[in-house]
């Protein structure tokens, strides 16, 4: 039994890790010299490149989407502004309030109530320019933006998100741009 015979002995395997070549994992590593995986330098600075496009998208991103609510102001306040004036030519009066139009729950895109000031009850400040004059004649219709906050005059700085309705209808818009 302690000898094998000169034909098993030519089948026999080969120790060490050439007896399993097709198990061996293949390296990951080049085989030129100094060739060798990332370096810790190099995976800062493509997770500095990776988090840089990302804010800079985030941005771009929040820019869109404040734009498009302020798009969607502008025509909630051209709707509100035809049903009024539409409720006007009916009744002969303008409305008291948004209630009178079924509106007295809507709300604009940042969440707030639309503001709607009627002159002729006399009660409340109309919204006014820079010069310090009513933007409007007969009403006021606003949004107070973003920020939720307005002032009476357009110069002061929480009034500048505002979109609002001026010269009697003729604009409608940021008031930063009016």
């Amino acid at each position: 039994m302690g000898q094998v015979s000169p034909a098993l002995e030519s089948r026999a395997l080969p120790a060490g890790p050439e007896a399993f070549p097709r198990l061996r994992t293949p390296c990951l590593r080049s085989t030129l010299p100094g060739q060798g995986g990332l370096t810790l330098i190099e995976i800062l600075i493509l997770l500095g490149v990776i988090a840089t496009l990302s804010t800079i998208s985030l941005l771009v991103y929040q820019d869109v989407t404040e734009r498009a609510r302020v798009t969607r102001a502008v025509a909630d306040i051209a709707t509100l502004q035809s049903e009024i004036s539409t409720f006007e030519a009916t009744n002969l009066r303008l409305p008291n309030d948004l209630s009178e139009i079924g509106r007295a729950t809507f709300l604009d895109p940042w969440g707030s109530p639309y503001q709607y000031l009627n002159f002729s009850l006399g009660v409340g400040q109309p919204r006014k320019d820079h010069s310090l004059h009513p933007l409007n004649s007969d009403y006021d219709l606003y949004s107070k933006g973003e920020d939720g906050a307005t002032a009476t005059p357009l110069t002061a700085q929480v009034s500048r998100d505002d979109v609002i309705r001026a010269n009697d209808g003729q604009f409608i818009g940021l008031a930063s741009q009016y």
